[in-house]
């Protein structure tokens, strides 16, 4: 019996579509994505074939990486060459480790789902110092997820799901939005859209 070894998520066909509403005006003069936390490689099949002036590189964990290539693997798209591995590491500085290839490109262009309410603020922080260095001189970075504002939440969902995270691992949670645009200011970044999206999601839009 064959087994399929392609990974799925549910949320990413809920909410690709709404995604590339935003990416398709915020990347449309972009030329190299780099997706951190590629997860199950679905959104970098779906966004690739939409969008196929870009070059879009994923990147995870190295757990991550045989589910993702399963997917680049089928779509067999042109503009998805293969995954980096790639975390956010506090030790010995924060950063995205291991360090990108010499050859890789600048990328004018930065796209994450779902991952800083998943990893502990360390290593969200982690992120944000890697990016400064992974970007290009203009670049445009996009971050989709659930955000708190002023200290609350936006939705008693919001709520529930924020106790599931910290049941499951205490070092996680939903991020304030005021805390990640201050880490985003710090690399060079202007917040320039803030698009609410369904299911009580944010997609952030900052610039450098």
């Amino acid at each position: 019996m064959d087994h399929d070894p392609k990974p799925f998520s549910p949320a990413c066909e809920r909410n690709r579509d709404p995604i590339l509403d935003v990416l398709r005006r915020h990347f449309a003069d972009a030329r190299e994505v780099l997706e951190i936390g590629s997860g199950s490689g679905q959104h970098a099949v779906h966004f690739a074939a939409a969008m196929p002036w870009l070059r879009w590189q994923c990147s995870d964990v190295a757990a991550h990486l045989p589910g993702i290539r399963a997917w680049l693997d089928e779509a067999a798209l042109a503009n998805t060459p293969p995954s980096l591995e790639l975390a956010a590491t506090v030790e010995p500085v924060p950063a995205l480790a291991p360090p990108l290839p010499h050859d890789a490109p600048a990328f004018d262009a930065v796209f994450s789902a779902n991952t800083l309410h998943i990893m502990g603020w360390p290593q969200v922080q982690a992120l944000f110092a890697g990016l400064s260095t992974a970007m290009a001189e203009t670049a445009t970075v996009v971050v989709y997820g659930p955000f708190n504002y002023d200290g609350d939440y936006t939705s008693a969902s919001n709520r529930e799901f924020d106790a599931w995270l910290k049941a499951r691992d205490p070092t996680s949670g939903i991020r304030d939005f005021e805390a990640v645009n201050a880490l985003a200011r710090c690399i060079g970044l202007t917040l320039i859209e803030d698009v609410a999206m369904p299911a009580n999601n944010r997609c952030l839009v900052w610039r450098r």
